[in-house]
């Protein structure tokens, strides 16, 4: 039987892979054109064929991919740093108001680059390119001389929005577009995805955050709560507290500083809301910290007052931290598994403090009644920490 399956999952997979490569293969291009290869990309549902001669090193080229027929489409190859857009020379093609199809060749020299048409790639191209608009996608046709004469290159291709007036506008910034690069040897056809080294900050940045504000500090304030009602707790809780508060603030901050350095490093690139969310966390947070040396002793008069700042600035934080990393959830659009993972997060640690609250007011209530003859600077639950 183990057999039988192992049998029938390879079986599976070579179908899959024979129904892709079919996919790629069945394409058919105007003017007769025919190519001896095809790799179907593994972003934005695009796919690029050529033929590659050796006898010039050159290689026939048709890259397609699917869009509005108000957005744009591009592919090129990046000589100098793999990986990255910054650097490449592309075909751009993309429709006037008039619905005519026109191809810019540019090199992107940075990651908001002017987009001025120019025949000085960092490649010969032999032969003009052309563009089409069909069946909702973009055709790019070029002939390219490989650069170094070398049939290993990294390539990349994109596609976004056009402006209203027909202009290229910025494309997104979601995975799918981050992932569009890869190497490929034009003479066997074989490709690896190059590494995006943004897209692995951004998913680090993510973590960070999500472990930080959304787990570490949310369970420190349930610690405090719930556990100081518990005389046998005491002074426990406290030190689980601050072991929470600390490390979710550590991990906060380096993933807050993570984010301001990937929106430095994408001009013309910002999502103010998460932005303006994540310093005001970071700012109420580090008040808290700071407010730790300001924190008067339970027979002190203000301490009252502190408890209410410190309990009022922390649920803050919580209840925006919450709503940032849904924000970053969406900015991310990671697997629909960590957006699921992460509501049955906040779910869980509801249901505990629903459970605990259940639990502890009732003992809170009888310690304060126990406690209404003392002084003010007693143990009673308006005096934790």
């Amino acid at each position: 039987m183990a057999r039988l399956l192992l049998l029938l999952g390879a079986s599976v997979l070579l179908l899959a892979s024979a129904v892709t490569a079919q996919d790629c293969l069945s394409a058919t291009f105007s003017g007769g054109r025919t190519f001896g290869k095809c790799n179907s990309l593994p972003s934005l549902s695009a796919s690029l064929h050529w033929t590659y001669h050796p006898e010039n090193g050159t290689a026939d080229v048709a890259f397609r991919a699917p869009s509005d027929p108000s957005g744009w489409v591009a592919w090129g190859i990046n000589p100098d740093s793999g990986g990255s857009m910054a650097g490449s020379s592309v075909f751009v093609a993309s429709q006037d108001g008039s619905g005519a199809v026109s191809i810019l060749m540019t090199n992107l020299e940075s990651t908001s680059p002017s987009l001025t048409n120019t025949t000085a790639l960092k490649f010969k191209v032999p032969a003009g390119p052309a563009a089409e608009y069909s069946d909702r996608a973009y055709t790019i046709y070029a002939t390219v001389e490989l650069p170094r004469n070398s049939t290993q290159q990294f390539t990349v291709w994109q596609a976004g929005p056009a402006t209203s007036n027909g202009g290229i506008s910025p494309h997104p910034t979601a995975p799918a577009n981050l992932a569009s690069t890869q190497r490929l040897d034009f003479l066997s056809g074989s490709s690896t995805a190059a590494s995006n080294s943004k897209l692995h900050r951004r998913n680090i940045h993510g973590m960070l955050n999500a472990i930080a504000w959304g787990v570490l500090i949310p369970t420190g304030a349930i610690i405090a709560r719930y556990l100081r009602v518990f005389e046998s707790a005491d002074p426990a809780w406290f030190y689980l507290h601050i072991a929470c508060q600390c490390s979710g603030y550590v991990l906060g901050v380096a993933g807050w500083g993570l984010g301001l350095k990937l929106g430095s490093e994408s001009a013309g690139v910002t999502y103010q809301p998460h932005r303006s969310i994540g310093i005001a966390i970071f700012c109420l947070a580090t008040l808290q910290v700071l407010a730790l040396l300001l924190r008067p002793d339970k027979k002190n008069k203000y301490r009252l007052y502190w408890n209410i700042y410190h309990h009022s600035v922390g649920y803050a934080v919580i209840v925006l931290s919450a709503v940032n990393i849904f924000k970053g959830l969406h900015i991310l659009e990671p697997a629909s598994g960590y957006k699921t993972a992460y509501i049955v997060i906040l779910a869980t640690l509801a249901g505990i403090a629903l459970c605990l609250e259940a639990i502890t007011w009732p003992i809170a209530i009888r310690k304060r009644r126990r406690n209404a003859d003392k002084a003010s600077g007693g143990n009673g639950w308006q005096q934790g920490a």
